[in-house]
């Protein structure tokens, strides 16, 4: 069972805490108590860390970008001429490859151009342009690699940190360590591709053993219900019975609390009721972007106009969807969201709706890559004239990247031996890049000195103030925590 040092309440014997008296007296209110003075004094005293945080904070909070199918670094980010030089040439890696399905064809040139921008001559591919005009504030990782090529794993990894379920997401952690800042919306919140969840769905922002609350918030905003339930819809019901009702059962929850103070799992439902209340005005008003001004719907790709798509994948709604979720994330952080998750791509269905462009890379990547660089443009400039790019980290990534061979005539299998991610703001050095891939885009060009996910992570709670190192939790007699017992922090990314 795990041992949660920020609850620490299940001896029943020993003289009550502060922390301990206001969990238990109004169960669920006592914990929201407590959690509104942590996120008001950040880990003061919470048992994850001594004192308050390890060192002053660059950033307070981070946006996620993952692209679920496994985007092709080869097609966006890393330009390889050797590909063009050689393409349709027999491919040899020079050892032995073990390819995830039949994608050892010859060298594929990227079927999109690619130019340079910003200052440092960057290149980046056609369908990922718009980029360019903040290029210099991007800092690039060209070297990252994985352990499997199988995406339900691949993707547990990134998110959480290992490559099996039963573990936090990286949200949770953060959630857990910081609290909030705004007790009327989640800590954390994650904006899913439209059409459906990703590989292993919830699972990657789960709370796992970490205290329930701290698991991913879910909003679809496209949706007539962007959160399931959240308004009741029943005639009979009106405001005050509705509110009479959430307090009744709040009661028999904190009254039960009471006699089962070893177990979180009530307290975190009895909040989940009380911040739904809370949700029904905060989030109506967060998610309705109907105020935003023109010139700012623009920035994202976005229009008034509602629109029906054809079943093929395609650009403008792409653009629409992710341009969408980036405007509502730039609405939360200036409501003091800590973690918020933006999805690209579903799980695996036919036609592809995601990056797993086994098939044809141009027809799926053409799509998604341009809606992903518009809405992510948009963005980054909207955070930076408002002054909260300073702040605010932005981190993309995907589970894993793809061949520099061809698989068919023109599609890429799995590459998990290298792949490409990229942060910026909340105190990232722009302009720069941290490890490259070799000639092909196979595998890191300093196989010996390669970057792994637990770099990564480490480096973004370290721009949060928050040692990696001694972010812990016990759980079945090991101290767990979001970087195993790996990871270093990338000084060369940090400015």
């Amino acid at each position: 069972m795990p041992t949660h040092s920020a609850y620490p309440h299940n001896n029943k014997s020993a003289p009550q805490s502060r922390r301990e008296f206001l969990w238990q007296s109004g169960g669920g209110l006592g914990g929201l108590a407590l959690t509104s003075m942590l996120g008001q004094e950040p880990l003061l005293g919470s048992g994850i860390l001594t004192g308050t945080l390890n060192h002053p904070p660059k950033a307070k909070r981070i946006i996620q970008l993952f692209m679920g199918g496994a985007a092709s670094h080869l097609d966006t980010f890393d330009f390889k001429p050797a590909l063009i030089k050689y393409h349709g040439q027999k491919s040899d890696f020079g050892e032995h490859v073990e390819a995830f399905q039949n994608g050892l064809g010859p060298w594929m040139r990227s079927p999109f151009e690619f130019k340079r921008y910003g200052q440092g001559g960057k290149h980046l591919s056609q369908v990922v342009a718009p980029l360019g005009e903040v290029i210099d504030d991007m800092a690039f990782v060209h070297n990252l690699v994985g352990k499997t090529g199988v995406h339900s794993q691949a993707t547990y990894l990134q998110a959480t940190g290992f490559q099996r379920p039963g573990f936090p997401g990286m949200g949770s952690w953060v959630s857990y360590a910081l609290g909030s800042e705004n007790e009327n919306l989640p800590t954390f919140v994650v904006l899913p591709d439209h059409r459906g969840y990703a590989s292993n769905g919830p699972k990657n922002w789960a709370s796992a053993f970490l205290p329930t609350h701290t698991q991913g918030t879910t909003i679809f905003p496209q949706r007539e219900n962007p959160i399931p339930d959240l308004h009741a819809k029943a005639g009979f019901v009106t405001k005050q019975s509705h509110k009479e009702g959430i307090n009744l059962i709040n009661k028999l929850n904190s009254d039960y609390a009471l006699t089962r103070t070893g177990d979180d799992r009530l307290d975190a439902r009895i909040k989940t009721y009380e911040l739904a209340a809370r949700l029904q005005l905060s989030a109506t008003e967060a998610l309705d972007i109907s105020k935003e001004p023109e010139h700012v719907l623009k920035l994202y790709g976005l229009n008034r106009e509602q629109k029906n798509y054809p079943k093929e994948i395609n650009a403008e709604e792409e653009t629409e969807y992710f341009g969408r979720k980036c405007l509502i994330a730039r609405r939360l952080i200036e409501r003091d969201v800590r973690f918020i998750q933006i999805w690209s791509g579903n799980d695996n269905s036919f036609p592809r709706r995601n990056w797993d462009s086994h098939e044809d890379i141009e027809r799926d990547h053409g799509p998604l890559a341009s809606g992903m660089a518009r809405g992510t443009v948009g963005l980054i400039k909207d955070l930076k004239q408002r002054g909260l790019l300073d702040d605010t980290i932005i981190h993309w990534t995907t589970e894993f990247g793809r061949m520099p061979s061809t698989q068919g005539s023109k599609g890429r299998d799995h590459n998990p031996y290298v792949f490409t991610n990229w942060l910026c703001g909340g105190g990232i050095k722009g302009g720069v890049t941290a490890g490259e891939s070799d000639q092909w885009g196979y595998k890191p060009l300093d196989r010996k000195n390669p970057t792994q996910v637990y770099d990564i992570h480490a480096t973004m709670l370290h721009l949060l103030g928050i040692n990696h190192k001694q972010l812990t939790v016990r759980n079945n007699g090991i101290d767990r925590r979001l970087t195993d017992v790996h990871g270093h922090v990338l000084n060369q990314l940090i400015a």
